[in-house]
C-alpha cells in the first residue's frame, strides 16, 4: 500500500529527527567537548574510549610497592600533589628525609577550559591555585566515591568572589571543571592520599599550576589578563623548586603570601590576614541578603582560619556530576 504525501512527509521528519538523535547521542558517549579543546585533549579522549589505555608516560600502577622502593619512599610518607594544565600532568611528590623527591608524573586523561582560573559555577573551567586536602575530602557522595575533592573555592578564591564547588581528581576521561585521570591513575592517586593521612599527613597540599612556571613560559605571558595572577603563582613555584619543601601559605590583599618551610615542617592549611577575613564574611553576609537563587553559592565557613569548605549545594554540580557535551550551534533536546 502506497504512502500518500502527508504520511511520506511524517517519516521523513521522523527519520531526520532520529538520525540527528543518533548524532547527538553519539557525540555524547564519546564525551569530547568541541568548544575551545586543545587537540592533545580531544586524543586522549579519543584513546580512553577506544579502550587504547594505559595513557603513554603512564607509571605501571600494577607495580606500586616497587616503584616505592626504587625512590626510597614507603606508602606513608608525606606527599604534595602538583598539576600542571597546559601539560596535561599531575604530579606526586613524596618526603624523603627534609625535602621531597618526585615519585611519580601522570598524564591528565582530560580537563576542560582554558588557562587561567575558575570564576564562577558552571563555567567549565578548572581552577588554579593553591589547595589543600583533608580525610573528609578524600571521600564524595556521587559519580566518584573514590576521588578528591580540592576544596575549592579556597580563602583566595572567595576573597575574588569566585564560586563553585566539587572539583575533583578522579577517574574517567572526561571532565567539566575536573581531572580525570582514567580509573587506575586515580585509584593509585587516592590510595597514596590516604596512605600518606594514614600515616600521619592531615593536610595534603595541591598546586594547580596553569603551565610549568619557567620564566620562558612566564615571559611568553605578556598580554595575558592573569600575568600578574601567575607571577604571584611563580613565587610558590619558585620557593618549592628551590628548597623541594612545600610552603607556608597565606592570603591577603588578593595575593598569596608564602613561607619557607622549615625541614619536616607541615605545610597546614590556608590561613589569611584580618581584611581578608573580613572582606569575605562581609561578602558573605550581602550574598545571604540576596534572595534566591544566588545562595547556590558557597558559604563562607564562621571560623576562617582552616580551609573553608562550600555548604552541600541545592543541586549537583555543574563541575563535578553533569555529563560532558559536545557544543553546538542548535540547543540539544534533553
Amino acid at each position: 500500500m502506497l504512502l500518500s504525501f502527508q504520511g511520506l512527509l511524517r517519516v521523513t521528519i521522523l527519520a531526520a529527527l532520529a538520525f540527528a538523535f543518533a548524532g547527538i547521542e553519539t557525540a555524547r558517549a564519546l564525551t569530547i567537548e568541541l568548544k575551545d579543546v586543545a587537540a592533545d585533549r580531544v586524543e586522549r579522549q579519543r584513546a580512553a574510549a577506544a579502550g587504547a589505555l594505559p595513557l603513554p608516560g603512564t607509571p605501571n600502577v600494577a607495580f606500586l610497592q616497587e616503584r616505592l622502593r626504587d625512590k626510597g619512599v614507603t606508602l606513608a610518607d608525606p606527599i604534595l600533589i602538583r598539576i600542571f594544565k597546559a601539560e596535561s600532568e599531575l604530579e606526586i611528590w613524596k618526603q624523603k628525609g627534609d625535602a621531597y623527591v618526585l615519585f611519580a608524573t601522570y598524564p591528565i586523561c582530560h580537563w576542560s577550559g582554558t588557562l587561567g582560573p575558575k570564576m564562577r559555577d558552571g563555567d567549565r573551567q578548572a581552577p588554579e591555585g593553591y589547595y589543600t586536602l583533608t580525610r573528609s575530602q578524600t571521600r564524595h557522595v556521587g559519580r566518584w566515591p573514590r576521588s578528591l575533592d580540592l576544596g575549592f573555592p579556597n580563602l583566595l578564591d572567595q576573597s575574588q568572589a569566585r564560586t563553585g564547588s566539587s572539583i575533583l581528581i578522579h577517574g574517567g576521561c572526561s571532565s567539566i571543571g575536573c581531572f580525570a585521570m582514567t580509573n587506575p591513575v586515580s585509584d593509585e592517586i587516592h590510595q597514596l592520599t590516604v596512605a600518606a593521612m594514614d600515616g600521619g599527613e592531615q593536610i595534603v597540599p595541591v598546586h594547580v599550576f596553569p603551565f610549568r612556571m619557567t620564566d620562558k613560559n612566564l615571559s611568553a605571558q605578556i598580554s595575558s589578563p592573569w600575568k600578574a595572577f601567575w607571577t604571584n603563582l611563580k613565587d610558590g613555584y619558585d620557593l618549592f623548586d628551590r628548597t623541594k619543601r612545600p610552603p607556608i601559605i597565606s592570603v591577603c590583599g588578593g595575593r598569596y603570601i608564602f613561607r619557607e618551610a622549615q625541614a619536616r615542617e607541615s605545610s597546614g592549611p590556608l590561613e589569611a590576614c584580618g581584611p581578608t577575613l573580613t572582606a569575605i564574611r562581609e561578602q558573605d553576609q550581602w550574598l545571604q541578603d540576596v534572595p534566591y537563587p544566588t545562595p547556590l553559592v558557597p558559604r563562607l565557613a564562621a571560623q576562617s582560619t582552616e580551609t573553608t569548605r562550600p555548604i552541600p549545594q541545592l543541586q549537583s554540580s555543574l563541575d563535578s556530576e553533569a555529563p560532558a557535551v559536545p557544543t553546538f550551534s542548535w540547543p540539544l533536546i534533553r
